[in-house]
């Protein structure tokens, strides 16, 4: 059945990785649901305790990861072992993920505004990964043709240019452009000759004696945020939940 469908619905060897991300989304689906109802205080779930110490699902997360990984270095791309091993490492990935915003700030912001960093990082995993079974390959080595490929020079000096359209947009603020960059050179081309965001490296390396630079950084940055921070926040809040609203100072 497992080769049945490496051979048919997607290509040879990208079995593992399509159960990999099928098990990833779905944990993090689960993971969400359970923990909502948890903090609604509705169904037979709560929170996983071991004496006064609150084990997060994090822990169970970076032992499965941990598991899957090995086994999938062991096992190879194909067999029972190989499927078994791309479960548990995506199942392992989702618990991890949905509390990397807890890594990230070394604190419990499951459902503080810090929080959505989890929620961002999951959506933005699984987009990556999707894009690799649709078939593109890193830093747009899919683009070459087989007497490109045959020309080690030109793959690395592909390589070598998409990097760094990548690494300028990350200068320049636009993290996610980066990333995705990585996967399809053409974004990482447009976030690198667009103006760097307020506060980036590159922003403070060179617009500091560049006022209109700086002036136009700011005012298309504030454009953007005032135009997809909304909906941005609506989808996170429906895949992930609201945050709690901030809590007042503390008056002394």
């Amino acid at each position: 059945m497992g080769h049945w469908l490496d051979r048919n619905i997607i290509e040879p060897g990208k079995l593992p990785l399509l159960l990999a991300l099928a098990a990833f989304v779905l944990t993090f689906v689960i993971t969400r649901v359970i923990t909502r109802l948890i903090r609604a205080g509705k169904g037979p779930f709560g929170n996983v305790t071991a004496g006064a110490v609150h084990i997060h699902h994090v822990v169970p997360g970076v032992i499965l990861t941990v598991i899957g990984g090995f086994g999938a270095v062991a096992g190879g791309r194909h067999g029972f072992g190989s499927a078994l091993s791309a479960v548990l490492f995506g199942v392992g990935a989702g618990l991890v993920l949905d509390e990397f915003a807890l890594i990230l700030h070394l604190d419990d912001v499951y459902w503080t505004e810090a929080g959505r960093k989890s929620v961002e990082m999951v959506v933005l995993t699984a987009a990556l990964v999707g894009l690799l079974l649709a078939g593109f390959t890193p830093f747009g080595v899919n683009d070459l043709s087989e007497d490109e490929l045959q020309n080690r020079a030109g793959v690395a000096g592909t390589v070598g240019v998409n990097f760094l359209f990548a690494l300028i947009a990350l200068s320049k603020g636009k993290a996610r452009l980066a990333v995705f960059g990585v996967v399809i050179p053409l974004v990482a081309l447009i976030g690198s000759v667009r103006l760097a965001r307020p506060g980036s490296l590159w922003a403070r390396r060179f617009y500091g004696r560049r006022p209109r630079a700086r002036a136009r950084a700011i005012l298309r940055s504030y454009r953007h945020d005032r135009r997809w921070s909304g909906p941005r926040r609506a989808v996170e809040d429906w895949l992930g939940g609201k945050p709690d609203p901030p809590r007042p100072l503390e008056r002394g």
